[in-house]
């Protein structure tokens, strides 16, 4: 059975679940709106390998159904230009989610996105970010929540080169999760499948791939 939290996220997230076998264009009115980084989410799908739901705004839905109707490289190319934007990039990743973190030590602190030091993307959040610094306070490894929703919540994780191999983005991301789980939300993770590093990084932290699917339309 599918976790109430997820499923109320996904509900929250795209407007509709579960899926139906095949691909269902459906309505949102949160595809008009900023999504965590305020910037727009103009397309947004999740598929659990027996059906998908493609999340798009109202007035989107009859083009981007018969987009579908054809190929899915034909969906993917023709995407951005029918929710709008012609300029943006549509990619697929694999969508993990987990109600058991890996049991591995904590790592790191909960800092302000503020602090100085820290990489451009961890500046985007507007809650405490977790970071890993070294001796003399050089920022090493970082993890931070996109808060979606009341229900699910995404973890993102990046190390600097010198720091990588030392295990620290698969403890940032179990330790984070664990916040997420304390909080009511579903922790869940995305990543190009062709990230075998990222892909590592979950599974040892507690997300298995499930087969479980995403794509959307993203700023570039």
């Amino acid at each position: 059975m599918l976790d109430r939290r997820l499923y109320l996220h996904l509900v929250a997230w795209l407007g509709q679940w579960p899926a139906g076998p095949g691909l269902h264009v459906v309505r949102s009115y949160r595809r008009a709106l900023p999504a965590w980084d305020g910037r727009l989410r103009p397309a947004i799908a999740v598929g659990d390998g027996h059906g998908t739901v493609l999340s798009v705004a109202p007035r989107h839905v009859p083009a981007v159904r018969a987009l579908s109707a054809g190929s899915r490289r034909r969906l993917f190319a023709g995407l951005p230009a029918t929710v709008d934007h012609p300029g943006w990039v549509c990619h697929e990743d694999v969508f993990r989610w987990t109600l058991a973190p890996a049991p591995l030590p904590d790592v790191g602190e909960w800092i302000a996105p503020t602090e100085p030091g820290l990489p451009r993307w961890l500046r985007l959040f507007d809650r405490d970010v977790l970071v890993v610094r070294d001796a003399d306070g050089r920022y090493l490894a970082g993890a931070a929540i996109k808060r979606h929703d009341a229900h699910g919540h995404e973890l993102a994780v990046g190390t600097v080169p010198a720091a990588r191999g030392r295990g620290l983005a698969r403890r940032l991301v179990a330790r984070a999760a664990r916040r997420v789980l304390d909080e009511g939300a579903v922790p869940t993770y995305r990543h190009d499948p062709a990230n075998v590093a990222s892909a590592r990084v979950a599974q040892a932290a507690g997300f298995p791939d499930r087969g479980w699917r995403s794509f959307g339309v993203y700023p570039p």
